[in-house]
């Protein structure tokens, strides 16, 4: 296989990058928490996704709730009369549309029937590619029940497969051995090598799709310590777990690591951000990282790391070693 592209579930062969639809979905909350990236302009995002397309980029992920709703809508509108790009989304989050309140969590058979009609609506598509669970923790019964709802999905027509979007391998191998179970969305960044996670999706011939692999801008090169975010923005919230930094306990030993590995994630001509993404396609041939964006510029040089590749074995060999030296 080609270190530039992935084949996937249904035998297509696409470029070994996504792009994720979060940020573009503007903001949305969970009570005063903000869970979205502030307000985006939406004719911005089209034009970014324009040249996303331009660029080769054939793979989509986005989520129900992300915007409450509105990522899916701008995705849909953006993607009109393409009806060959892959496009992924997410369900298991309850929402008002209206207030864009989160409003609880939904999993069961009938929630699933009403949540992939109101994507499929959302987005002006008569089948989802991939249908992925969005609750990282759903175990028992309650999963099974899930994934028999999606096996009738898939049966039916309305979804091509199906995934789980989590951390926790022991949560998500609960659907190993479903016949249409294709791919784990999980956090992949140099921060967070999710070794447990990448060894299941390759022992089952799964697609690894990674989220945050930019740690949440940390692993741009653009990115301020202390930098003021707005009150609509998740990274203003405090939460541990958007941070999406794994063991490394603050932004400052955060920016110190990246400053320690920036000259070679910048080899060859690579932006930090590109070196980021080629260190993620170097981990695992079934790796498909899915960066955010909310500008052109953003989807210019996300999409511009697929001229690079994964970084060479002698540079990922000198970072591994900076990284258990200086930061262990």
């Amino acid at each position: 296989m080609s270190m530039e592209n992935i084949t996937l579930w249904d035998g297509q062969t696409i470029p070994r990058l996504g792009f994720g639809c979060w940020a573009i979905g503007g903001p949305f909350w969970a009570d005063a928490i903000p869970v979205g990236w502030g307000v985006v302009d939406d004719n911005e995002s089209k034009r970014a996704i324009q040249v996303a397309l331009d660029a080769g980029i054939r793979f989509f992920d986005t989520a129900d709730v992300y915007g409450a709703g509105h990522s899916e809508k701008v995705l849909g509108e953006a993607l009109k009369g393409h009806d060959d790009i892959i496009v992924a989304t997410k369900f298991g989050n309850q929402f008002d549309e209206d207030t864009k309140q989160v409003t609880g969590r939904g999993a069961d058979r009938a929630y699933i029937r009403k949540a992939v009609q109101a994507s499929l609506r959302r987005l002006n598509r008569d089948y989802i590619d991939l249908y992925q669970l969005h609750i990282d923790d759903l175990d028992g019964d309650d999963a099974q029940e899930t994934q028999s709802a999606l096996e009738e999905l898939v049966s039916e027509g309305l979804i091509r497969a199906y995934g789980w979007s989590s951390d926790y391998p022991d949560h998500s191998k609960q659907w190993l051995g479903g016949k249409n179970y294709r791919s784990i969305q999980h956090d992949l960044n140099l921060f967070t090598p999710a070794t447990e996670t990448l060894a299941l999706v390759e022992e089952n011939d799964m697609v690894s799709i990674n989220r945050a692999p930019l740690a949440m801008g940390m692993l741009s090169g653009n990115y301020k310590l202390n930098h003021s975010f707005g009150e609509d923005d998740v990274r203003s919230s405090g939460t541990p777990w958007m941070k999406k930094m794994g063991s490394v306990q603050s932004e400052e030993e955060a920016q110190t690591r990246l400053e320690g590995i920036r000259e070679l994630l910048t080899t060859g001509g690579r932006t930090t951000a590109q070196g980021a993404l080629g260190w993620i396609w170097a981990q695992s041939d079934r790796a498909l990282p899915i960066p955010g964006f909310r500008t052109e510029a953003q989807a210019h040089e996300n999409a511009g790391a697929l001229e690079f590749g994964p970084l060479d074995v002698d540079v990922l060999h000198e970072i591994d070693e900076l990284v258990k030296g200086n930061f262990s």
